[in-house]
């Protein structure tokens, strides 16, 4: 799994404003990037995992994650957003990245989210992720997280 976060899958400075534009975002990119080829089942799919609770965590950032048969394999897009993002978080504060999972059906998606939300646990693994503006410096970070 060394790259399996590519820095093609990172984009810097979002001018997304609110959670539905960051999940169209993801998914438009989804389907220009190859991931899948319905759009709006992944919007979908992502829009209902959001109305279960919110995806929003803490120390700004949010882990969407949407599961689906629209998508071909599972992926990881890192998105920085140029300024805040109104998530409802956990901690109420804004979202200024989101680390967003996309899984084809089946339980793949837990693991992937289980990585991701150890990884958010370490302060240095955070600060890496805010501070950095090099979108393949992130997606190292990124793959040394998740034990690649």
């Amino acid at each position: 799994m060394t790259d399996f976060v590519k820095a093609e899958q990172v984009f810097l400075d979002n001018p997304a404003t609110t959670v539905d534009e960051a999940l169209e975002f993801l998914s438009k990119k989804a389907v220009e990037l190859g991931l899948s080829d319905d759009e709006a089942a992944v919007l979908e799919a992502f829009k209902a995992r959001e109305a279960m609770g919110t995806t929003g965590m803490q120390n700004g950032f949010a882990i969407p994650h949407c599961k689906s048969a629209a998508v071909n394999d599972a992926a990881i897009y890192v998105v920085k957003f140029a300024g805040d993002v109104d998530w409802e978080s956990l901690d109420g504060k804004p979202i200024k990245a989101a680390i967003a999972i996309f899984a084809p059906d089946g339980d793949v998606h837990l693991s992937l989210l289980s990585q991701v939300a150890l990884a958010l646990m370490d302060a240095k693994f955070q600060e890496k992720i805010m501070a950095s503006t090099d979108a393949a410096e992130i997606a190292a970070a990124l793959n040394a997280g998740l034990g690649a």
